[in-house]
């Protein structure tokens, strides 16, 4: 590999929601183990540039003692994709538009609720709670949280893998 951290790129719609908390609680778990060989940032399918996680994506991160309010999205492309070594997306949809804009993507694109088991449509998403209240964005923080601690293992693991792999 040409660089020396092992990327990360968790992708949903908007990159305000979902992609933000899931960064955050990732970044959090790394950093409790002390692993620093790994970079984590995110992107969206339909993300404006520039705009913040929204206030209920922030509030229900900082209740559980993660700050995601520095957080800016910024749309998904083929150089954002093409530095990826693995990229964890919300749904299906988010899965295929990656596909399209860049196909070679696909050995290393999975949705985060069926990881490490290859992509499948059939697969199951994590739901969207944008315009829902706070109760559903805290319903979402605590289910990315819980899929999160269940492959953090495998994800710090991976640098290791494919450099034996090289």
């Amino acid at each position: 590999m040409s660089h020396s951290k092992f990327k990360v790129l968790i992708v949903c719609t908007g990159n305000t929601c979902r992609s933000p908390m899931a960064v955050g609680i990732l970044r959090a778990l790394l950093k409790e183990k002390g692993v620093e060989n790994i970079e984590v940032t995110s992107a969206g399918t339909g993300a404006l540039d520039g705009y913040p996680a929204t206030l209920f994506a922030i509030e229900a991160a900082k209740y559980w003692g993660v700050d995601i309010s520095q957080h800016r999205a910024r749309q998904i492309d083929r150089s954002i994709i093409e530095s990826a070594d693995l990229i964890l997306a919300m749904s299906p949809e988010h899965v295929e538009a990656i596909l399209r804009k860049e196909p070679s993507a696909a050995p290393k694109t999975y949705l985060i609720k069926a990881f490490p088991v290859r992509y499948s449509p059939s697969q199951e998403r994590v739901e969207d709670p944008i315009g829902g209240m706070l109760e559903d964005y805290n319903k979402t923080y605590l289910e990315l949280d819980e899929i999160l601690r269940k492959i953090e293992g495998k994800i710090i693991g991976l640098p290791n893998s494919l450099k034996q792999d090289s």
